[in-house]
């Protein structure tokens, strides 16, 4: 299954962000990787600024180019904000339903429970890490693997996390979507207009 395998750290100090969740390399490097990473860069031209936006979108939730491109026409395609449809269908993908459930302490985590079957929706296994979650739909972890070390010190780190259009079941280790989060309630730093400039072009 394709997903970004390179180094996540130069990442991360490319954003100035922790994109893939907790990095030391933040804390002893906060400047932009590369030679020139410490010096003065040039002012940035509205397109390389779009386009850093969408990339850091893509790199925060784990989607390649063609998943996102495609996100992008649905979202235009339905009613309401294109920017925040496109963050909601964002939220919806079921590998970070997981993490947001605090199943997995990232979405990179979360994609791996899924893909090895870890992982149900409705009580049925779902492999599909971009399965589009729907409101009523019960996500839980398969009988077998809930005592794996690895989901139980996930959700015992992250016992504080609490969303609002989610419900947390910890003694069937399941949750449920409620709602359609709105875009004050998603707490990503992605300024997602100027990605709808960058695809209005």
């Amino acid at each position: 299954m394709a997903r970004y395998r390179g180094p996540k750290a130069k990442i991360a100090r490319r954003f100035n962000e922790a994109i893939f969740g907790p990095s030391k390399a933040l804390q002893k490097k906060s400047y932009p990787p590369g030679q020139h990473g410490r010096g003065r860069r040039k002012k940035q031209s509205e397109y390389a600024i779009q386009l850093m936006e969408k990339q850091k979108a893509k790199y925060t939730y784990g989607v390649l180019e063609k998943q996102f491109s495609n996100l992008f026409d649905k979202a235009s395609r339905k009613k309401g904000i294109t920017g925040e449809v496109l963050l909601q269908l964002l939220e919806s993908r079921l590998d970070n339903v997981v993490f947001r459930l605090g199943i997995a302490k990232t979405r990179r985590g979360a994609r791996q429970l899924v893909s090895h079957k870890h992982i149900t929706v409705n009580g049925t296994l779902m492999n599909i890490p971009s399965y589009t979650v729907k409101i009523g739909d019960v996500i839980g972890v398969r009988e077998k693997s809930k005592s794996l070390e690895v989901i139980t010190d996930s959700l015992v780190a992250t016992s504080a996390k609490n969303f609002a259009w989610m419900e947390w079941n910890g003694a069937e280790m399941n949750g449920k979507l409620i709602a359609v989060p709105q875009r004050d309630e998603i707490p990503e730093n992605i300024n997602e207009q100027l990605i709808v400039e960058l695809y209005s072009k």
